[in-house]
């Protein structure tokens, strides 16, 4: 390996730097969402962090604080011709150092697990990519559209199946483009899911719920604004009723990651937890 050039400088990204970011994860075959770019801003404006060759974007990586305790880990991609020179060494280290004292997370795609782990991360699950073609069913008369009232139950689900709070991101997420959907028993909140359009097709995520039928519910509201598009869902691999309903959908499984954490692992309600929000991000 080339060591790393001495000309370069680190620093946080703008938002449109993100959304070149974003264009990377693309050519990578993550299938990004085309408006994550201001929500992934929103989580932590200065999470993102990129290492440049005079005005050029070589290396970057997300490294957003959710809270003192927890962080995560992820869009972490070296310009290809730029490969091989110790550039993603640095800009590593860069993120990894703006996490300092936090439990962090990220999702490892097979490749670099083995680097994850002689940098202290230890594995938690998989997580495996589901999708297939939006499915035609009946309609649950409880989930409907998201009303503003109701994100405030929204958010407390969301802090049960999430490590950390995270309102800003969230205000960002849950709005148009995206369309997120909420079963809702008069004042109650049952689960939320929030659909969004990628580059190939579109993702559900999150897909939190209190059961497999609410969690059902949620996905036929989902498919039916996009009947006959492709979908996915990035479904925890030992949540199994969630994997049972993917499977009754007839949907494939395409792509897996595995979910580690460098600190202690947060205490979640796995079982309400029946698609992740996004590898990204967490």
């Amino acid at each position: 390996m080339s060591p790393v050039s001495r000309s370069f400088d680190v620093r946080t990204l703008t938002l449109d730097e993100i959304r070149d970011l974003i264009g990377w994860a693309s050519q990578e075959g993550w299938n990004p969402g085309l408006a994550d770019a201001n929500a992934f801003r929103a989580a932590d404006p200065d999470g993102f962090v990129g290492l440049f060759e005079g005005r050029a974007l070589a290396a970057a990586i997300s490294a957003v604080r959710y809270s003192p305790a927890f962080g995560f880990i992820g869009l972490f991609i070296v310009r290809p011709d730029r490969r091989g020179h110790g550039l993603g060494r640095a800009v590593w280290q860069a993120g990894i150092s703006r996490l300092a004292g936090a439990t962090i997370g990220l999702d490892g795609v097979q490749e670099q697990q083995a680097n994850y782990r002689r940098q202290g991360f230890v594995p938690a699950y998989r997580t495996i990519r589901y999708a297939g073609e939006a499915p035609v069913g009946p309609l649950d008369p409880q989930v409907r559209p998201l009303p503003a009232e109701q994100a405030a139950s929204v958010a407390e689900i969301d802090r049960r199946c999430f490590p950390a709070e995270r309102g800003a991101f969230l205000a960002d997420w849950l709005k148009a483009p995206h369309r997120t959907f909420v079963n809702a028993d008069g004042a109650r909140v049952n689960g939320y899911a929030t659909l969004r359009q990628c580059r190939d097709g579109y993702k559900i995520g999150p897909l939190f719920a209190g059961d497999v039928d609410v969690a059902r519910g949620l996905v036929h509201a989902a498919a039916a604004t996009v009947p006959g598009q492709r979908i996915a869902i990035d479904v925890p691999e030992h949540n199994q009723p969630a994997v049972e309903l993917v499977r009754a959908l007839d949907w494939v499984p395409i792509f897996e990651t595995l979910r580690m954490y460098r600190g202690s692992a947060p205490r979640l309600s796995d079982a309400e937890v029946f698609g992740i929000t996004t590898l990204e991000l967490g």
